[in-house]
């Protein structure tokens, strides 16, 4: 874990608006539940709920679910999603939408297409290598050049972005790939 997390959201008040992906293409998510994966203080999951779209935000602090305990449409998971065996303990779904806003585990996002509803939505954005750079950190927890460009397993590219966005910023929306048919002679 980069920070101390726990202290973090004891302390923060959450006002910061959802990430930009979730403003610009949260909208195109169907009707449905939502997972919020690392969703801290319910940041991202605030516009689904204000749509009356159930959420199920995974956080591994237990100040932030604390905090958000009792939030109407909201349910609440305690999971550690850089432990091996995560993509396990996750919710089965189907989902309309998932959401990996600020957060890198690159064999958790492998496994996200399994979880989506035909039609459904991925939701990703984070920091570049180049922020990295910037800020002068070395660190697995950002995402590389270009590399949102490739989808999960199971997943196509539906929308992508990179570059500076009050920092170095990547997002992609992916969707379920139509399952090809077999030909017939």
């Amino acid at each position: 874990m980069p920070r101390d997390w726990e202290a973090l959201w004891r302390e923060w008040e959450e006002t910061r608006p959802p990430a930009f992906v979730v403003r610009a293409y949260g909208p195109f998510v169907p009707e449905g539940p939502v997972l919020d994966l690392a969703g801290g203080l319910g940041r991202n999951a605030r516009p689904f709920l204000g749509r009356g779209q159930p959420v199920v935000l995974v956080e591994r602090s237990r100040a932030a679910l604390e905090k958000l305990r009792g939030t109407p449409g909201l349910s609440l998971l305690e999971l550690d999603l850089e432990a091996m065996d995560a993509p396990l303990h996750l919710p089965k779904g189907p989902f309309s939408g998932i959401l990996l806003c600020y957060f890198v585990h690159r064999p958790l996002l492998r496994a996200l297409g399994a979880l989506l509803k035909p039609g459904g939505l991925l939701l990703v954005e984070g920091f570049t290598e180049k922020e990295a750079r910037r800020r002068g950190r070395e660190s697995p927890y950002y995402w590389g050049t270009h590399e949102l460009l490739t989808p999960p397993p199971g997943l196509r590219l539906r929308a992508y972005g990179e570059g500076w966005m009050e920092g170095y910023r990547a997002f992609a929306v992916y969707e379920l790939a139509p399952r090809r048919r077999p030909l017939r002679p």
